[in-house]
C-alpha cells in the first residue's frame, strides 16, 4: 500500500526521549513532514506489535536502544491536497521513552538528529510540541522513579 494516496489509514509509532529535561528530535528525511524536526519514529510493520515497531523505528533512525514506558498520545495526522484528497492519512501512536543503551548516529529516515530543550520547541510542528509537554509533564506527575532509575530527567 502506498503511502500518499493510501487506501486506508496507515499505523505509525513516535518516540517521545527524554534526557535531563530535553528532548530527541530528528530531521525528517523525507515527506510528509520533509525537512521538519519532529519526533524519531515511522509504520508498523506487518506482524509487529507497536513496542516492537517504536525499538526498530528509533534503532534505525538513531542508533538508540531504547525502553517504550507509557503511550503519551494517540492521535490521526491527515494531509489533503489541493483537491481536497487525503494525501496522507497516519494514525499516530506516540510512547514516552528512555534510552536504555547505543549513542545517537542518523540513518535511514533521519537527515540530522538532536537534543531540545523545552523552550526550543518552537521550530516544530504544534501538534508534536503539545505531544512534548504533555511527556514532560506525565514524567513529573506520575511516581515513575522505578522506572527511571538512573535516567536523570531534569526534574527534582
Amino acid at each position: 500500500m502506498s503511502r500518499e494516496y493510501p487506501e486506508r489509514p496507515i499505523v505509525g509509532v513516535g518516540a517521545v526521549i527524554l534526557d535531563e529535561g530535553r528532548v530527541l528530535l530528528i530531521e525528517r528525511r523525507h515527506a510528509p513532514l520533509k525537512g521538519e524536526w519532529s519526533l524519531p519514529g515511522g509504520t508498523l510493520e506487518l506482524g509487529e506489535t507497536l513496542e516492537e515497531g517504536i525499538r526498530r523505528e528509533v534503532l534505525e533512525e538513531t542508533g538508540l536502544i531504547i525502553d517504550p514506558l507509557a503511550i503519551v498520545e494517540v492521535f490521526d495526522r491527515i494531509s489533503r491536497d489541493a483537491d481536497g484528497r487525503v494525501q496522507y492519512h497516519y494514525v499516530l501512536v506516540d510512547y514516552l521513552c528512555r534510552v536504555i543503551g547505543g549513542s545517537v548516529a542518523c540513518a535511514t529516515d533521519a537527515a540530522d538528529a538532536r537534543w531540545a530543550a523545552r523552550d526550543e520547541l518552537d521550530s516544530i510542528a504544534p501538534f508534536t510540541a503539545k505531544v512534548i509537554l504533555k511527556a514532560f509533564s506525565m514524567v513529573a506527575a506520575l511516581p515513575l522513579d522505578h522506572i527511571w532509575s538512573g535516567y536523570n530527567t531534569g526534574h527534582p
